[in-house]
């Protein structure tokens, strides 16, 4: 009954992140790299001096980025298409 209910838990985690994953995927033709506007570990990705997304440690970092919408980026104050 245990191990059931755990292959289900797991099954439903992997289903989710499966989703999750193939959800991004098609929105990367409509976002872009913004570089110089995450918060402090709200960045999107590796960055320099870690390995994983939410590790950077100060607000825009000019080498972390989160995605936008396509032709925000530069509206955005601080915010680059290129990091620094």
């Amino acid at each position: 009954m245990k191990s059931s209910i755990l292959s289900t838990a797991i099954g439903g985690v992997l289903a989710l992140s499966l989703f999750t994953m193939s959800a991004q995927a098609a929105d990367d033709a409509k976002t872009e790299k913004c570089y110089g506007v995450a918060k402090a570990a709200k960045n999107d990705c590796a960055g320099a001096a870690h390995a994983c997304a939410g590790q950077s440690k100060v607000d825009g970092s000019p080498k972390e980025f989160i995605a936008v919408p396509k032709g925000t980026c530069e509206r955005l104050v601080g915010g680059s298409l290129k990091t620094k």
